[in-house]
């Protein structure tokens, strides 16, 4: 028996330490993921879930933060060598961090194929290898104006037609607020990109030889338009006075509550908005607000990515290769209406809701109105700069802290500056 026992007591230590061992040999990544659709955000979660379980020695830490947080945050973790294995991004100037995940990919050359030419998006010129795979386009995106097609019923006014200006929009939609009594008229997010759209189809031009060049004579129009909007009441000055600095402010809730008459936003609000609207009212969207310059519709992209700082490079590859792959690219496009950068074929979008069915085939249409500019400001090194100082010095514009020409001429100074940080 005493025998027994020592035998017995011998396995179980053996046991305890193939365990310990185990436990040490785990692989832990941290996967950092924002987006404005709680939906989708827990779908992510759940997939980081299903790849740890066909992967045993692997944890992924799944992280969601706020889009604000991320994009301040996570520039400066990357610099000093910290931060996640795996983020979605916004921000392209991230490129020098980049991992190359191409050798640690089971079949590289599929991955390239399905991915296409959405993967040059991700490298830049100069910095990355242009062989490298350094994780996928998630979405692409386009800024239109969503518009409250109920009030404008009410307010027998008829919607903006397909040629309509900026102006036409915001003047016709404060006149929509005052006969149905709503308290916002027209708003866009707090944010540098939702503003350019404008600024290109009035015909500003940001990156001329290239150099930043802001704010030149079409984009100090659009400044002085907006600004005008903000004193007349059309675009409520709380909606950019509210937050400091360059912080990010959505104004999606705002839209779904039935207080904004129009809403310049992108193609990635039509999933929550068909959820969260509902029956409340009928919605669209408006193709490309028109400029001197012709009607644009601001292109964007948001990105998964591998880093180089990882400690599982081998970890971090396959697990870019599950998300990207065509069974889980195929599911996000269709679940949650995302324009992926994979070829998927003839996706069936998941729209019950006639409102969305109609907003989404006007973002479809307008995909071929983006500006060859806008793409290569999207490119370019300084860019988020950029960005995070137009919605600074507009919003100390709009709240009376700097004047028109105080306003041109800091944000002069700011071009100057990002200018010579890239060297230009």
């Amino acid at each position: 028996m005493l025998k027994t026992l020592k035998g017995l007591g011998l396995g179980l230590m053996a046991l305890y330490a193939s365990t310990v061992t185990a436990q040490a040999e785990t692989k832990t990544i941290t996967f950092l993921f924002t987006d404005d659709d709680q939906a989708y955000v827990e779908r992510m979660a759940a997939l980081s879930k299903e790849f740890e379980k066909s992967h045993p020695d692997v944890k992924v830490n799944f992280v969601s933060s706020g889009y604000d947080a991320v994009s301040k945050q996570l520039p400066v973790q990357l610099a000093v060598g910290e931060g996640p294995d795996v983020a979605k991004i916004t921000d392209w100037q991230l490129a020098p961090y980049y991992l190359d995940m191409r050798p640690y990919m089971k079949d590289a050359a599929a991955y390239e194929k399905l991915h296409g030419d959405s993967l040059n998006l991700l490298r830049m010129p100069g910095i990355n290898d242009p062989k490298s795979i350094n994780g996928y386009v998630a979405s692409q995106t386009f800024n239109l104006p969503f518009v409250n097609k109920t009030l404008f019923e009410q307010a027998g006014e008829p919607l903006p037609g397909p040629t309509a200006t900026l102006k036409e929009i915001v003047e016709v939609s404060a006149r929509v607020a005052k006969k149905t009594g709503v308290q916002i008229p027209f708003t866009m997010d707090r944010s540098g990109h939702r503003f350019s759209g404008g600024a290109f189809s009035y015909g500003s031009n940001y990156v001329v030889n290239d150099k930043f060049v802001f704010p030149d004579e079409p984009a100090k129009k659009y400044i002085a338009d907006l600004y005008s909007w903000t004193q007349n009441g059309s675009f409520p000055k709380e909606m950019w006075g509210a937050a400091g600095g360059s912080q990010y402010k959505n104004m999606g809730d705002e839209f779904v509550n039935g207080n904004v008459v129009t809403y310049l936003a992108g193609n990635w609000m039509v999933n929550p908005f068909q959820k969260k609207i509902g029956d409340a009212f009928e919605w669209t969207a408006l193709n490309a607000p028109c400029g001197d310059a012709g009607c644009f519709a601001m292109p964007g992209q948001t990105a998964i990515v591998g880093f180089k700082r990882t400690k599982y490079p081998e970890v971090v590859g396959q697990f870019i290769e599950f998300l990207g792959s065509e069974k889980v690219q195929r599911e996000i496009a269709e679940n949650f209406v995302i324009l992926t950068g994979a070829n998927i074929d003839n996706p069936h979008y998941k729209l019950s809701d006639q409102n969305a069915k109609a907003a989404m085939a006007v973002f479809l249409a307008n995909e071929k109105n983006a500006p060859p500019a806008a793409r290569v400001l999207e490119q370019k090194k300084g860019s988020s700069a950029l960005y995070q100082q137009i919605v600074q010095r507009m919003s100390q514009l709009i709240v009376g802290e700097l004047s028109l020409d105080e306003t041109y001429k800091a944000l002069v100074a700011d071009t100057d500056k990002i200018n010579a940080a890239t060297g230009k």
